[in-house]
């Protein structure tokens, strides 16, 4: 049932500006925050049939998130990593596009359907009884890289009134100010747990920065490290051995960033992962099992990587792998003015020295005997070995292989994110074509 023209009323438009301060203010996420937007501007009386509204992201995986929002249907997000040469006459012809190749801050449409439609996206609009559309960039600042791009589409028999133009422009600034605020703190918490992990970021994001800061806790302990790297950085070009290096760190480190592993740091061409557990039986043993079962995917992985590269005619990738588990220090350190977060103390030292190991033996997985036991299973004990700042000397043992088909594998490398929503298409075929064209020119650009 198509929604009846009506007058809006500035009472309610005036409470969903006052919802979305306080919003913004609780620290609402993006996607909280605009499906409650587009819900309230509904129940206000705007007979809106559809908004999209996309904002710029710095984030690793994509350059943009979009929200669609349809009247009765909810609220479906997009946000999908960049991939290069993906151009499309469908984004090319968008309003998006027009809007932002000719320097407008809003464009509107009447969308007949016994007409021909200037763009794509109005025979989509057209099946959802659209009569009027607008559509609009707003920055979040002269020299911000983030922004916001959007629509308005109503179904009302006679379009868009100018009260309701009125309202959506007014309603429109104050919903870039609330979303500036989430993007924001979006963008912390990419950056923080991008660089640190997840567990390391939200401890820094809650105010843990002071050098010495932290906390003792005990973790099944993860070292990992490449074969053969300084060769092959010696005898590669630069993009050559980077390339290499994040396609091993793509098969090896992924799945020990799961299931309650955090991968700490990275360390040259190596990493350091944990498994954070309470200190009883029934957790360490959780902890231990999932780090050997990532192992386990991780070997797998590194194996079908191995596979692709012999058949390019490129030479296998070696690695390593430390297991342990015991009591660490996990917290600042530093410089009073440059910190780093991570784990120390003797656990860690060990996990290492455990990792050397595998350059000694055949075996590419090496636990020590503590955390053998914690996992259960069948294991081979290598032998008992001396390590550097150790008293004692410490049993160590490899998985037996005939276990490595028991464990559920996952191993199959993850595919290119090569899917974009509609706004990133839109946003980072203008910014490529503005560099081509314009490349004396700084204008204010949402990217």
């Amino acid at each position: 049932m198509k929604a009846v023209q009506a007058e809006v009323s500035t009472i309610l438009m005036d409470r969903v500006g006052d919802w979305l301060m306080k919003s913004s203010l609780s620290g609402d996420n993006l996607e909280v925050m605009v499906r409650g937007f587009c819900e309230r501007l509904a129940a206000a009386g705007l007979p809106l049939v559809r908004v999209h509204l996309s904002f710029s992201m710095l984030h690793p995986l994509y350059d943009a998130l979009g929200f669609t929002w349809e009247r009765g249907r909810g609220m479906e997000v997009e946000g999908f990593r960049k991939k290069a040469g993906l151009s499309s006459d469908r984004f090319l012809n968008s309003p998006y596009y027009h809007l932002l190749s000719n320097n407008l801050e809003y464009i509107r449409r009447r969308i007949d359907p016994s007409r021909p439609s200037e763009f794509p996206i109005f025979d989509d609009l057209k099946l959802l009884g659209v009569t009027d559309y607008m559509a609009f960039v707003q920055s979040f600042g002269d020299n911000s890289n983030q922004g916001m791009i959007g629509s308005w589409s109503t179904d009302n028999p006679s379009g868009f009134t100018d009260d309701m133009i009125e309202a959506l422009l007014r309603v429109q600034s104050n919903l870039a100010v609330a979303t500036k605020m989430a993007v924001l703190n979006k963008l912390a918490d990419n950056m923080l747990t991008t660089y640190l992990g997840g567990d390391a970021g939200k401890r820094v994001l809650n105010g843990q920065i002071k050098r010495g800061e932290g906390d003792t806790i005990r973790a099944a302990l993860v070292m990992a490290d490449m074969r053969g790297s300084t060769k092959l950085a010696e005898t590669s070009g630069r993009e050559a051995y980077i390339d290499t290096l994040n396609q091993f760190f793509d098969a090896i480190a992924a799945p020990f960033n799961r299931a309650g592993g955090q991968i700490l740091s990275f360390l040259g061409d190596g990493f350091l992962a944990v498994y954070p557990c309470e200190r009883h039986q029934v957790p360490s043993q959780i902890a231990c099992q999932a780090a050997l079962s990532a192992a386990f995917k991780a070997t797998a992985r590194m194996s079908e990587l191995n596979s692709q590269r012999r058949q390019k005619g490129l030479g296998e990738i070696g690695f390593g792998i430390g297991l342990h588990v015991g009591n660490v220090m996990f917290g600042n350190v530093g410089l009073t003015d440059r910190l780093t977060f991570s784990a120390f103390g003797s656990a860690v030292n060990e996990v290492q020295r455990l990792q050397l190991l595998t350059k000694k033996y055949p075996q590419r997985l090496i636990a020590s005997k503590d955390f053998a036991a914690y996992c259960g299973g069948g294991w081979v004990t290598l032998g008992k070995e001396k390590l550097a700042g150790v008293r004692q000397k410490l049993t160590i043992l490899s998985p037996d292989a005939s276990d490595v088909g028991t464990i559920d594998d996952d191993g199959s490398l993850e595919g290119s994110y090569d899917r974009m929503s509609d706004a990133e298409q839109v946003i980072l075929l203008h910014r490529d074509t503005r560099r081509i064209q314009l490349p004396t020119e700084n204008p204010k650009k949402i990217q």
